[in-house]
């Protein structure tokens, strides 16, 4: 996703690249549908949502599936954080120190 989207790759825990103008990114990728069946979910993580948001920054989100021994991208695309749908945020994030939420594939396509 950072080559189709023109990104550099960034080490930070609330960022994942950069967008050529500065802009920081966070890249969020769902596997369209798991092995029982349910479908897949982007997690986020309450800090860094935030920081993401008061930073102005992107998410750019992509939903693949397993294809032989690779995957297939299905969808991607950009999104402000500030314009993500409304989540619930709960625990669950403890090995980040921060509570998470999930957000359907539909909810974002």
């Amino acid at each position: 996703m950072a080559d189709v989207h023109d990104l550099e790759l960034a080490r930070a825990s609330w960022k994942d690249a950069n967008a050529p103008d500065g802009t920081p990114v966070e890249i969020k990728a769902a596997m369209h549908e798991h092995a029982d069946g349910q479908p897949g979910t982007f997690k986020l993580y309450r800090e860094y949502h935030e920081k993401l948001q008061s930073q102005s920054g992107v998410y750019v989100f992509a939903v693949y599936r397993i294809r032989g021994r690779g995957v297939e991208v299905l969808a991607h695309g950009r999104r402000r954080a500030s314009r993500i749908p409304t989540v619930r945020w709960h625990g669950g994030g403890e090995h980040r120190s921060t509570q998470q939420a999930k957000i359907a594939i539909e909810d974002v396509f």
